[in-house]
């Protein structure tokens, strides 16, 4: 599907369960991977590191973004660059969607 492009309109792929994280691959190659993720409110991922260099979009909501131990409020149209190995975690403050792009 990839290799001729494609389309999606992320507002319909959006899903928000009862405190839990809904994440879909949209597209992924040996050099690339695009996610949505969803969080309910009040959910969280703990901090953690990637081997890629990575960005968020916000798409929808409203939380917190902790990059390297620095907190970034997050809310539509907040864009954060991850060089590879920072640490960070995320929370929910409520029904939050990202677009988390990794990269080599």
């Amino acid at each position: 599907m990839a290799e001729k492009g494609f389309s999606l309109n992320l507002n319909e792929i959006m899903k928000f369960s009862n405190g839990g994280i809904f994440s879909k691959v949209l597209a992924k190659s040996k050099t690339y991977n695009y996610t949505l993720m969803c969080l309910a409110k009040g959910s969280d991922i703990d901090t953690h590191t990637s081997t890629k260099n990575g960005c968020v979009q916000v798409l929808r909501g409203k939380g917190t973004f902790n990059l390297c131990g620095k907190d970034i409020d997050l809310a539509p149209g907040v864009f954060i660059h991850m060089p590879a190995n920072s640490p960070h975690s995320l929370k929910a403050e409520e029904d939050l969607a990202i677009l988390l792009c990794l990269t080599e």
